[in-house]
């Protein structure tokens, strides 16, 4: 693997790098670079970013300045260019753009994918991300028509991989499934509204100060022995 910004050619920062001498877990670290880490995604990592439905993307502007934020789709909605390129839609929003905004500033980007219903285990994927109209994600065999949950694709970002590599099993909730359909069909359990938070819209829920009586759409199921993960 070549020399980073850092000048190591190792994977990482000069402060990870730094703190793993300062703390002794430079060895240990080591292991990790050198079983783990890839510039490319391997088949594996291809097919697990083909099943996810959920990705938390993290950005930042010029000045250092961070923003993470939340993009779920179908299983796929992350599409696999090839072993050194990924993409994900961007569909109509509160109009913002923050992480876009920081991505034309700042073209780092870590896109972590969690899988919290089978095998318990995550992807992060750091790169280079770059912004491109519908249009022009038609010369990476995305269509003009991809669409998630009857929305259509305005944009979407392309992220050259520079990195990839496992987030373990430790501490990853095992969560269930349900009907998001089913549960808003009942009146009594009402989506959050944009005013949630600030109490500005009629029809947002307060904040609960008890368990609710049904469960959410995404619940804990019961634990069940696992072999342990790296």
């Amino acid at each position: 693997m070549a020399a980073n910004a850092s000048g190591s050619d190792r994977p990482g920062s000069y402060g990870e790098h730094l703190l793993q001498r300062v703390f002794g877990t430079d060895q240990r670290a080591e292991g990790f670079y050198d079983r783990q880490v890839r510039d490319r995604l391997n088949p594996r990592m291809r097919e697990f970013i083909g099943s996810q439905e959920m990705a938390f993307v993290a950005t930042a502007d010029a000045q250092g300045e961070c923003d993470c934020t939340f993009r779920a789709g179908p299983p796929g909605f992350i599409k696999v260019i090839d072993d050194g390129t990924i993409a994900y839609p961007e569909f109509h929003g509160n109009g913002v753009m923050a992480s876009l905004g920081n991505i034309v500033e700042n073209g780092h980007i870590g896109v972590l994918m969690i899988d919290f219903f089978n095998d318990l285990v995550g992807l992060h994927v750091n790169g280079r991300a770059r912004i491109i109209t519908a249009e022009a994600a038609t010369d990476y065999g995305l269509s003009e028509d991809e669409s998630a949950s009857g929305r259509r694709a305005e944009r979407w970002v392309v992220v050259s991989v520079e990195e990839a590599y496992i987030h373990c099993s430790k501490n990853i909730p095992l969560l269930k499934k349900e009907d998001r359909r089913a549960r808003t069909a009942d009146r009594s359990v009402r989506p959050a509204g944009a005013g949630y938070f600030t109490g500005e819209a009629e029809n947002s829920q307060p904040l609960r100060t008890s368990p609710p009586e049904s469960p959410s759409p995404l619940t804990r199921a019961p634990a069940t022995p696992r072999e342990p993960r790296p």
